[in-house]
């Protein structure tokens, strides 16, 4: 079994996210086709086609939580500290073309969120810092063409 990265916040979440489509979700959708269907012929049923899509959503995601809960390999980064990025880190990064800052968590794939400033560790990003230190410039490859950035800042919370 291949095992996962994940900090212990992360495994929670999804942890959390299961407990919710096993308890709420799940239960939720059966009695709303079991409304649907007392409505009589499913074939033009709307409702019917709709809970029956928002179930196997469901299930896939219960089938994809309990496939990965189980891999997660959870890293504590509350005991990890210094300015080389790793795993876990807070890293400030400024583009050296436009001069944006920004600030990203490296995490596991399976918890990453751009909204949220997490970036995957297999990410392009997140490999091209890892093992680098404050000072140091990284070139990462993107879409539009290479893209340099200088590591600002380094941080564990």
């Amino acid at each position: 079994m291949q095992k996962f990265p994940m900090t212990a916040e992360g495994l929670a979440r999804l942890e959390e996210e299961l407990r919710q489509l096993k308890a709420e979700e799940r239960p939720a959708v059966i009695r709303a086709i079991a409304e649907a269907r007392a409505h009589g012929d499913l074939s033009e049923n709307a409702e019917y086609h709709a809970a029956r899509e928002k179930q196997s959503f469901i299930e896939g995601r219960i089938a994809e939580l309990e496939s990965v809960i189980p891999s997660a390999e959870v890293i504590d980064t509350s005991k990890l500290s210094g300015n080389q990025v790793r795993f876990g880190a807070h890293v400030t990064v400024v583009d050296e073309e436009t001069e944006d800052e920004k600030t990203y968590r490296i995490v596991g794939q399976h918890e990453a969120d751009m909204k949220k400033g997490s970036i995957s560790i297999s990410s392009p990003l997140a490999k091209a810092l890892i093992g680098k230190k404050v000072g140091d410039s990284v070139e990462v490859p993107a879409p539009g063409g290479a893209r340099v950035y200088e590591i600002a800042g380094v941080r564990f919370v």
